[in-house]
């Protein structure tokens, strides 16, 4: 079991562009049976983790029902933007204090810390984050949302 940063990035260290936008990603043809292999990880998570933004993307991108049977927390101070019938857990606060419920909702499986930078940062600042893991497009945006908006350390796997 690890608690994973997956993502992906521009070849400059951008999550989405200066609009907020993923159209630079979603443009490609991406094979999810591919070299990063996104359906087998999706398949190993336990447990995912996210914002506010990417969940307000995924409301506004992928209407309906919830995309993931995995158990989901909503780390946002406003509770009330969770569409009803999302099977959404929402919390705030520290997320060291929230990190054993997540492991614990994993089981033997990952958590999988979904989308932005800034969550994916509160949990690397608070040593919970065992991998990142990394898909570059080759392509560069110029400005936008970091991968990671705090100086951390890794080693290339």
């Amino acid at each position: 079991m690890a608690t994973i940063y997956y993502t992906s990035s521009s070849l400059d260290g951008f999550i989405v562009d200066s609009a907020g936008s993923l159209d630079w990603l979603l443009s490609r043809d991406i094979d999810v049976d591919g070299p990063f292999g996104y359906k087998a990880f999706e398949q190993s998570v336990g447990a995912l983790v996210m914002g506010s933004t990417t969940y307000q993307w995924l409301v506004e991108n992928q209407p309906g029902d919830w995309p993931y049977p995995q158990p989901s927390w909503l780390l946002t101070s406003r509770p009330d933007v969770v569409v009803p019938g999302h099977p959404v857990q929402v919390t705030s606060g520290d997320v060291a204090q929230l990190h054993p419920t997540l492991v614990e909702a994993a089981g033997e499986r990952d958590v999988w810390v979904l989308g932005g930078g800034e969550v994916a940062a509160q949990f690397v600042t608070a040593g919970l984050v065992d991998e990142l893991v990394v898909s570059y497009a080759p392509c560069s945006l110029g400005a936008g949302a970091p991968v990671l908006p705090v100086h951390s350390e890794w080693r290339l796997l």
